[in-house]
């Protein structure tokens, strides 16, 4: 027997995730670091920038992105581990 994934916890541990890897990216490319992956992420993330408003914001973004990803991938993983117990 195979245990569900909590949807509701995945999404919220991915959200979280997420959101904290962006915020601290953003940190990071103040010092020229990773200004790379801040300038991908603001093209898809509405004022994401490094800054401390910045940061801010594409953590809000990165927290709606990870949570849609984590229930996504929860929601998949449940309805595959369904199908092999059925089968």
């Amino acid at each position: 027997m195979t245990d569900k994934l909590d949807v509701r916890a995945f999404a919220l541990g991915g959200g979280v995730m997420w959101s904290l890897y962006v915020m601290l990216d953003a940190w990071i490319a103040r010092f020229g670091w990773g200004d790379e992956t801040v300038e991908t992420l603001s093209s898809l993330y509405i004022g994401y920038r490094p800054t401390l408003r910045g940061s801010l914001v594409g953590a809000l973004w990165g927290f709606m992105d990870g949570a849609l990803g984590g229930a996504i991938v929860a929601t998949v993983y449940n309805a595959v581990a369904r199908d092999e117990e059925q089968s």
